[in-house]
Formats: C-alpha cells, sequence, structure tokens
C-alpha cells in the first residue's frame, strides 16, 4: 500500500528532532515520512519550511529554532552550514567526535559485526585545520565572486572567511578575487559554459609555509590574463603557480593539462619527520596535524619488528609508507597515478629511504599478479578511495596471506562492508576513527585485522 506524504513543498511546519543523519542534518518524521533539516539538532523542536519533497525522504530548512539543544553552538555564521563548508559548526565539537564514533559502530551493527571502536582522536585545532582549497569563481553583480554552493545547489554564497582553512590559502583567494576585479576578469559561468576562471586551487604546506596557486582557466586567450598572473607570481607567500586549462562543460575540476607559469614545480611538507614534494595532482592529507596521529596510529597498529615486508596499496606519494619504512625491512608502494609515483621516488630519495620502491598500477591488478606468483606479503596497508575494496582485491588478499592488514578508511560503509568480508580469513582487533575533518560529517579511521 502507497504511504500518504502528508508535507508539502513550501509549506511551513513544526518539527520534534529525533536524531541526526550521517550529513549532519536533523531528521523528524512526519506520520512515518522522513524529513532532513539542514541546522537543526536532536532534541530540538523547529519551525521549518519544507524544501524538496521526494518519494521515500523529503528535505526542510530551520526558519526558527522552538526548544534548543544544549549542545548548540551559536556563535558562527548559518552560512557556514548552509554551504556544506562546516555542516556541523552548531554542534559541540565533544558531541561531533561522538556522532562520527556513533557513525562506525551502526554500521558495524547493521551488518553484525562485533568490534571494538574507540573513542574518536579529536584535534587540537578544530578550525582553520585545511591545508588545500578548491573555491569556485563565478560572476555576480558583474564582478568576480569567490565563495562556497549552498548544499545541494550551485547556488554561490560568497565567502571572504572559510573558517576551516589555513588563513593564508583565505587572504591568497581574496587577493587573487580583488586582481580579477581590478583586470576585468570574469567568473566561470556554468550553465552557458562561458566566463575566464573556473576554480581557484590552493594548497600550502603547513611545516613550510610553501604555497601553490592552480588557477582554473577556459582558455589561455583571456584579456588581461598575463597581469593577472604576474600579479600572483609577484606575491612573495606563493611559491609555485601553474595554471590548468578546462574548457569541458563539466563539474569536473580539474582539466588534465597543467602548465607551470611561475616558481618550483611542487612545495614541499613534513610528516612525522619526514619531507614530501607534493605536486598539483598528487594526494596529500588536508589536515597535516591529525595526519600525524592517523599515521602513527597505523604505524603502531603494524607493530613492525624490522623483518618484515610491508606493502602500501593505495599509496599516493608514498606518505605512509615512506613514514614507517626505518621500521620495516622493505616498503612497496602501489599507486595508479603517473605523477605521485613520480612524487614517492622522489620523496624516498629527498629522505635517504633506500628500502622503498614505488610502482604504478591499479592495486586491483598488481596484487593479483603477486597472488599468482606466490608473493610473501607480511603486512598490507590499504588506504583506498570511498568506493573501498574491489572484491577482486580481497581474493588477491586471501590468496597472499599477509599476517596483518592495517585498513585506513574513509568510509564507514565500505569498511564494515569489507570487513565482513575479510573476516572469512581475519580477525578485526579494534577500530579506531580519527576526526580529520572537524566540523564536517566525514570521518576516518584505522583498524587492525590479523590472520586467523
Amino acid at each position: 500500500m502507497k504511504k500518504t506524504i502528508n508535507v508539502t513543498k513550501n509549506q511551513e511546519i513544526t518539527l520534534d528532532i529525533i536524531d541526526l543523519s550521517y550529513e549532519g542534518l536533523g531528521v523528524a518524521k512526519v506520520d512515518g515520512y522522513s524529513l532532513f533539516v539542514e541546522n537543526a539538532l536532536p532534541g530540538e523542536q523547529v519551525q521549518a519550511l519544507i524544501t524538496k519533497v521526494g518519494r521515500k525522504f523529503g528535505f526542510a530548512k530551520t526558519l526558527k529554532i522552538i526548544k534548543k539543544s544544549p549542545d548548540r553552538i551559536e556563535q558562527y555564521d548559518k552560512k557556514y552550514v548552509q554551504t556544506g563548508i562546516a555542516p556541523l559548526i552548531h554542534l559541540s565539537y565533544s558531541k561531533q567526535l561522538e556522532f562520527k564514533r556513533q557513525q562506525i559502530v551502526t554500521d558495524y551493527q547493521k551488518l553484525g559485526l562485533d568490534i571494538s571502536v574507540q573513542p574518536t582522536v579529536g584535534a587540537d585545532q578544530p578550525l582553520a585545520y585545511r591545508n588545500k582549497a578548491q573555491i569556485p569563481v563565478r560572476t555576480i553583480a558583474g564582478h568576480a565572486t569567490t565563495g562556497f554552493f549552498r548544499q545541494r545547489s550551485h547556488d554561490l554564497i560568497a565567502l571572504d572567511d572559510y573558517l576551516i582553512q589555513d588563513p593564508a590559502i583565505d587572504a591568497e583567494i581574496n587577493q587573487i578575487r580583488d586582481l580579477m576585479q581590478q583586470y576585468d576578469i570574469k567568473g566561470y559561468d556554468e550553465n552557458t559554459n562561458r566566463g575566464d576562471v573556473r576554480n581557484i586551487v590552493i594548497r600550502r604546506a603547513h611545516f613550510t609555509g610553501e604555497m601553490m596557486v592552480v588557477l582554473v582557466i577556459t582558455s589561455k586567450k583571456i584579456k588581461n590574463l598575463a597581469l593577472l598572473l604576474e600579479a600572483i607570481a609577484a606575491n612573495s607567500a606563493v611559491t609555485s603557480l601553474y595554471v590548468n586549462v578546462n574548457a569541458k562543460k563539466t563539474n569536473v575540476i580539474l582539466g588534465s593539462r597543467f602548465e607551470l607559469v611561475a616558481g618550483q614545480a611542487y612545495i614541499t611538507d613534513e610528516i612525522l619527520g619526514k619531507k614530501f614534494r607534493i605536486s598539483p595532482q598528487s594526494f596529500y592529507q588536508v589536515n597535516p596535524r591529525q595526519t600525524q596521529k592517523l599515521y602513527q596510529l597505523a604505524i603502531d597498529a603494524a607493530d613492525l619488528q624490522g623483518q618484515e615486508n610491508v606493502v602500501d596499496a593505495y599509496c599516493g606519494i608514498g606518505t605512509i609508507g615512506l613514514s614507517l619504512a626505518d621500521k620495516a625491512q622493505s616498503v612497496i608502494g602501489i599507486e595508479s597515478v603517473a605523477s605521485a609515483v613520480k612524487d614517492a621516488q622522489a620523496n624516498a630519495a629527498i629522505n635517504g629511504i633506500h628500502n622503498a620502491k614505488f610502482i604504478k598500477g591499479k592495486t586491483e591488478d598488481i596484487l593479483n599478479q603477486w597472488a599468482q606468483e606466490k608473493r610473501a606479503i607480511d603486512v598490507l596497508i590499504v588506504d583506498p578511495p570511498r568506493k573501498g575494496l574491489d572484491a577482486s582485491l580481497i581474493d588477491s588478499i586471501f590468496a597472499l596471506q599477509p599476517h596483518k592488514i592495517i585498513y585506513i578508511s574513509c568510509n564507514p560503509a565500505t569498511l564494515a562492508r569489507d570487513i565482513q568480508l575479510l573476516q572469512q580469513h581475519y580477525q578485526a582487533q579494534q577500530t579506531t576513527p580519527v576526526d580529520m575533518f572537524p566540523m564536517t560529517k566525514h570521518v576516518e579511521s584505522v583498524t587492525k585485522l590479523e590472520r586467523k
């Protein structure tokens, strides 16, 4: 029998918030129909506006808080919740840490997994932590404008302070925006696929202060582009300046072609005393302080004695493998992005590490080949994307039979799914969540599995 939906779009309604969704939205029920409510916390009663009604659930935004949660923080502008930059900024930090741990607990329980989940490792500095920004540029009222999109839309909300980013990055974004206005260079229009500058991408190394700017443009034939680039390069804070041409009508931020305009081809940062070279396309964790905690947990879980052969799958620029290389007999990193492999090899040389090597290829393909060759692996470290591990990779793991697996996850749902499969031959010891992205819904974790 079809369920009746007793709400309509643009309706104002009083809602009791009973839970927090994995996206950080308040959850309310109207005659069994679920509504996800922006800027609402469990225990609150709110006056809300229905913004979308779907077949199975809908969305709403808070107009007025009638009954307030004791966990609500009100000192920050609501635009940080609206844009999704900091969707949990209105929730006390201690409750954010509980919320993130509970995400993992809930996903484990759904699959009947009995695994100890430790308290979330919190950040000493939960604001101004991001070392990377990808900021859209649009033209509003005739002027280039930077900011962030309203959640579930492409409506730009103008911002000067991004709250969770390194303030030096914010300052550079604002300076580039002002220069664009000075030289009458336009932002991008998604609807018409016209305009000049699509995005400003900036990385700043936390420990060295080196900064890389990538200006994503629609064409190199932009009027006054040379003047803009010259002005950006003149800033002593900018170590490396690239342009990236993306002329396609797409939501993908970067095009395939990078051109170094000024400065070095890379910037350098440090993790756990090791130096790392970072190129424009390199994967590099965005929270430098928490990264050190995450990696130390992984190293401690591996408990290396000096005789182990370690494989670092999805290794990026080699940060994890090189951080533990002095405790292992050998490290092999596997990475599909050619520029990252090149950086990883350079990083090994920079740090004088001779027992690590890096291979370009898909982790699934290489481990499958090794399984056929009956290679010996003692410790396997996996740090996969959000989709988790492919079934074929898990089959290869079973064939290779490493003694330990250290699983670094950025998605509790796929972590739970993969552990359920791995449990055929491995026992998960415990999971420790790490808050790599304070004020957001995201949580990373480290799980140690040992062969049965």
